[in-house]
């Protein structure tokens, strides 16, 4: 999961690069850091039932060789639009599976009798914090080779190629978690396809709510933030952008380990702080983007990136509670999915500022905040409800019935 993050975000640095030294418009260079959800939204939807169904071995060990390819076509591509494209692409599908099913399957590893001493919650918190740091430390990588290291364009997929090969020889001898299902056993493949707790009312009023902000928030940190600082960083913007993908995706990192002291069962308590840091954040983006100042802009970025965190783990973790065991891959599949459309907001923004001048960064980053305070508002009103049932919410509602007043 580590190595095929890395590869997804390995690019994000280098916008600013592809930008000013290989001539592609900020709305294109937007569109190439959204191009590889085209390949993460069926790699997590279609993969995460189908290791349901065959085992989570089989669906995930092609993982790290597809991302391999996917930096190879990339190092080749700095001035080719569809080779950037394919590229993103077939990093997009490397991610997704390491998202949805690697996620599962290091859920099922972190729970007896694989790890008989994992705390509750230990497989959410495994798995995002193992993605996070492969975000972090492929980005900052990248940026320092691009901006220093010779072949700034190559070098960085050129380490990843290396780091990937490795983690797919390594991943070779993890134990299944999941052993196929008996051909003779198995459904129709359109219903492993359906996922029921997809259905679920807290899915929708918790989860969702907070989806997007996983990535929207990120991306403005470390894909918005660097353009507008791109003249204001010291003439080194590559490595400026790699800065500020470090710094959000540091402090989301640091955020995740809090995680199981935040969260709770009983409510949505980290879903609510988790959108309260992304008011807090777009807010502080807004007037970054109208100061254009160093400090502030890494102010900004650390608290996105404190949203960010917050919002994935605690969204892994409401999943991890609803989903039952045969679909925990397949509802972990459309929660990331949720979460990539946050990666379209750089991109519309970029056109919105393109197509009407008059309205800046500044007024879209309080837009962003009235949104997530939306989103707050919402999740505060469902906190409490449609809870998944479990022996203390027995208990309660037990209690609950002994003092209740006969009415029938």
């Amino acid at each position: 999961m580590f190595a095929v993050a890395w590869g997804g975000n390995e690019f994000t640095p280098l916008l600013v690069m592809y930008r000013l030294d290989h001539g592609f418009s900020p709305v294109v260079v937007d569109t190439f850091l959204f191009a590889y959800v085209l390949g993460i939204v069926p790699a997590l939807l279609l993969g995460g039932p189908l290791s349901d169904r065959l085992g989570r071995r089989p669906i995930m060990l092609p993982a790290p060789f597809v991302a391999a390819a996917g930096s190879l076509v990339l190092a080749f591509g700095a001035d080719s639009a569809l080779l950037l494209v394919v590229g993103r692409i077939l990093s997009g599908i490397a991610l997704g599976l390491g998202m949805a099913v690697g996620g599962s399957w290091l859920k099922e590893l972190s729970v007896p009798p694989w790890d008989a001493e994992a705390a509750p919650g230990a497989g959410a918190r495994r798995a995002a914090m193992s993605l996070t740091a492969g975000f972090a430390i492929g980005a900052g990588t990248a940026g320092v080779l691009a901006q220093w290291a010779p072949w700034p364009s190559a070098l960085a997929y050129v380490l990843h190629i290396a780091i990937t090969v490795a983690a797919g020889v390594a991943l070779a001898v993890a134990p299944e978690s999941r052993p196929a299902t008996p051909k003779g056993e198995r459904a129709p493949l359109i219903d492993d396809l359906k996922i029921p707790a997809a259905s679920h009312r807290r899915f929708w009023l918790v989860i969702a709510p907070v989806a997007p902000w996983v990535f929207g928030a990120a991306s403005c940190a470390y894909a918005v933030m660097p353009a507008l600082m791109a003249d204001r960083s010291g003439g080194r913007p590559v490595a400026f952008s790699a800065l500020l993908c470090v710094v959000a995706l540091g402090c989301g990192f640091a955020i995740q380990a809090l995680g199981r002291r935040i969260d709770t069962p009983r409510s949505a308590r980290a879903v609510i702080v988790a959108l309260c840091l992304l008011v807090v954040g777009m807010s502080l983006g807004a007037l970054a983007a109208d100061r254009l100042t160093v400090p502030l802009a890494l102010l900004a970025a650390a608290v996105l990136g404190c949203g960010y965190g917050m919002a994935l783990v605690s969204g892994l973790q409401e999943i991890q509670r609803i989903a039952r065991p045969d679909d925990l891959a397949g509802l972990t599949a459309v929660f990331y999915s949720l979460t990539y459309i946050g990666f379209a907001v750089p991109a519309a923004l970029a056109l919105v500022v393109q197509s009407w001048p008059t309205v800046g960064y500044p007024v879209m980053f309080l837009a962003g905040a009235v949104v997530a305070a939306a989103a707050l508002a919402l999740v505060l009103c469902n906190s409490r409800a449609h809870l998944p049932a479990t022996a203390d919410d027995a208990d309660r509602a037990e209690h609950r019935r002994d003092d209740a007043p006969i009415v029938g």
